[in-house]
């Protein structure tokens, strides 16, 4: 596919544009959460069943975190929807800690090669409760 520098140009210009604007929106969210008074901190954590300290990290990471996971999951042959159905908890810790991983581009890498079967186990911090997943049958993917 040829493009033209002009072609090219606007398409990467458009994608810096999307990429400022989306960490500008995550740190003003992020900002805003901070912002809050202790008590409404903790209240906001308490009902999302987590720590405030997490909270304010998980603001910081932004809304897609975790966004590798399902993939990850798919690719492990789990259904997401089912673990999110039938272990509410387990799915919410999980998004947890793969939002916190900072082994995000090693993920991605693996999953965009088709590697990640053989490879996530060594630095996937959700690799535990993946290969518990994989042995329950009421969440693999038909």
């Amino acid at each position: 596919m040829n493009l033209s520098l002009e072609q090219a140009g606007g398409t990467f210009l458009s994608r810096v544009f999307g990429w400022v604007a989306k960490a500008w929106e995550t740190t003003a969210e992020a900002d805003m959460i901070a912002a809050l008074d202790d008590e409404t901190i903790r209240r906001i954590a308490k009902d999302c069943n987590i720590q405030p300290d997490q909270l304010l990290e998980l603001a910081k990471a932004g809304p897609d975190a975790a966004d590798e996971m399902p993939y990850m999951m798919r690719e492990l042959g789990i259904d997401p929807m089912e673990v999110e159905t039938r272990f509410k908890a387990l799915f919410r810790d999980m998004q947890i800690t793969c939002a916190q991983c900072s082994n995000k581009a090693e993920c991605r890498h693996d999953l965009a090669e088709g590697t990640a079967v053989e490879a996530f186990s060594g630095y996937c911090h959700n690799a535990g409760e993946l290969n518990a997943l994989r042995a329950t049958p009421t969440v693999l993917a038909e």
